[in-house]
């Protein structure tokens, strides 16, 4: 799944939900490098993508980790243990939490719960210190003569990177360029919506994160959640508007006693306005249950924000 061949889509399979949580294998020259990787259990997806693509595990040099969060890192130490050569990329606030996991585990755990992570992610190993490459800002993976540029992209989590593929001007996003999935797709394209997940959203850094994405004039996005998509520049405005309309909406709720409620309820009425103005072809009810986990996280990460804010 790509309209760049030297670009592969893998689907994770996270939460047992297809077209929902992709990683990406950048081959070029017979060495390949993974953007991303789901959870542990998807390590059995991404051995199969090398093979689809004529690789063996010993001609993968990188994987390349937008954020930690475990629906992208998850299964970086034990797809590591399969990849002998390759080094890890990470962010420099990242890369502490994939040599040790204890407290990425824990914080993932206080959102989700002990049950959901042991279903649903699977183990959770810790990286050599000796394998990890700490990816400042501006700083360039070599992939066989093909330059992945590295940038700091805060604001969606303070730990987060954007990479840069020159030759198919188009970025690899993770989260910081929204959620798009293709069941809201309409004749005017994608239909997009940021992601304010807990703990470290900040609105105004995620903007400027965005603006920088689009200041290199991209011809596509390679999103987390999901796939490929184009007329970024609509889609980085659309992108903006939401969350002024989200900081919007958080004040308002704030001091309400039911402000969880109040923030689900009013993320789940701005995303229905505006999926109907797109044009998207399922009905609110539909919208509704394809971005309801979103939503509630979105609201949860918007309440992590109200509160530091005031603090």
């Amino acid at each position: 799944m790509s309209f760049d061949p030297s670009i592969h889509t893998i689907d994770t399979g996270f939460m047992q939900r297809g077209s929902f949580d992709a990683a990406y294998l950048v081959v070029e020259n017979g060495r390949g490098a993974f953007i991303d990787c789901g959870t542990g259990l998807a390590v059995p997806a991404m051995l199969a993508a090398l093979q689809r693509a004529g690789l063996g595990v010993d001609a993968v040099d990188w994987l390349i980790l937008t954020h930690v969060h475990l629906d992208h890192a998850g299964g970086a130490g034990l797809l590591m243990q399969q990849l002998p050569n390759a080094r890890l990329v990470v962010h420099p606030r990242g890369a502490p939490h994939m040599v040790d996991p204890t407290r990425l585990i824990a914080g993932a755990t206080e959102v989700y719960g002990q049950t959901q992570i042991e279903h649903s992610y699977g183990p959770i190993l810790p990286v050599s210190s000796d394998r990890v490459v700490i990816a400042d800002d501006g700083h360039r993976v070599d992939l066989a003569g093909r330059s992945l540029l590295c940038i700091d992209t805060p604001g969606h989590a303070r730990h987060h990177l954007c990479v840069w593929d020159e030759r198919s001007r188009a970025w690899f996003t993770g989260d910081t360029f929204g959620l798009s999935y293709r069941e809201l797709d309409s004749d005017r394209g994608a239909f997009i919506v940021p992601t304010s997940s807990p703990v470290q959203f900040d609105p105004e850094p995620l903007k400027q994160s965005i603006a920088r994405l689009l200041a290199a004039a991209p011809q596509a996005m390679f999103l987390t959640h999901y796939g490929r998509v184009e007329d970024v520049a609509r889609l980085g405005a659309d992108l903006v508007e939401q969350i002024d309309a989200m900081v919007h909406i958080g004040h308002q709720c704030d001091a309400r006693p039911d402000r969880h409620r109040c923030l689900v309820a009013a993320l789940t009425a701005l995303y229905l306005e505006r999926a109907q103005a797109h044009g998207c072809r399922l009905d609110d009810a539909a919208v509704t249950q394809v971005l309801a986990m979103d939503i509630e996280l979105n609201a949860q990460g918007l309440a992590c924000w109200l509160d530091r804010d005031r603090r």
